[in-house]
């Protein structure tokens, strides 16, 4: 009988660990990994970020109610959402227009609402100005932000596959706004980044 209590307690503590680990994933923290480089220098290949998935309002499985929100997403966040062409993939993007802005670029310069965006965090390594009628990374709009919509792009501006491409971000899409670094890879020179792990994400 002695045995059995025992074995009873450590399946108990296993299964209450397995709920909490369901709930905290659910509804408070998600980890996911960097897969490709239009957040560089902002996020590398290999890191490995935490997702506060509550801040915007969680969704509640299976539904499209969210419990209600801390916060509106503001431009600037660093965010996690469902890739509106195929939702069974994640992306993760800078919110660079919120609803109601109008957006533009102008031979890669960002407007909004008519004035410059300047974000310290936006890269363009190629000199090349693309006319907005062959694709838009350069030149893009005037477009006006829907209703509970988002206008996403990648820090990484000449290689980066957003909003301009293939249009907005619906609120109910959102993950969640990645906070912080906790492990980064990398795979090319086989090493870790010690330097990263535990940086906050602006």
């Amino acid at each position: 009988m002695r045995e059995k209590s025992k074995v009873r307690e450590w399946v108990e503590a296993i299964a209450i660990a397995v709920v909490l680990a369901l709930i905290i994933r659910t509804f408070v923290v998600q980890a996911f990994k960097i897969p490709s480089g239009s957040m560089e220098s902002t996020l590398l290949v290999g890191d490995h970020i935490l997702v506060n998935k509550f801040i915007y309002g969680t969704r509640i499985p299976f539904t499209d109610l969210r419990i209600v929100p801390l916060k509106k997403p503001q431009r600037g966040d660093v965010v996690v959402f469902i890739y509106p062409v195929d939702k069974k993939k994640d992306f993760i993007k800078r919110v660079v227009g919120t609803e109601g802005d109008t957006v533009e670029i102008i031979n890669k310069k960002v407007y909004i609402n008519g004035s410059p965006f300047d974000s310290p965090f936006a890269v363009n390594d190629d000199d090349n100005v693309i006319p907005g009628n062959m694709e838009p990374r350069d030149n893009y709009g005037p477009v006006t932000v829907p209703e509970a919509s988002l206008f996403v792009m990648g820090d990484n501006r000449d290689h980066s596959y957003d909003s301009r491409y293939w249009g907005f971000v619906k609120l109910k899409g959102l993950k969640g706004k990645a906070f912080m670094i906790y492990w980064s890879w990398d795979k090319i020179r086989h090493h870790l980044r010690w330097t990263r792990i535990g940086s906050l994400i602006h």
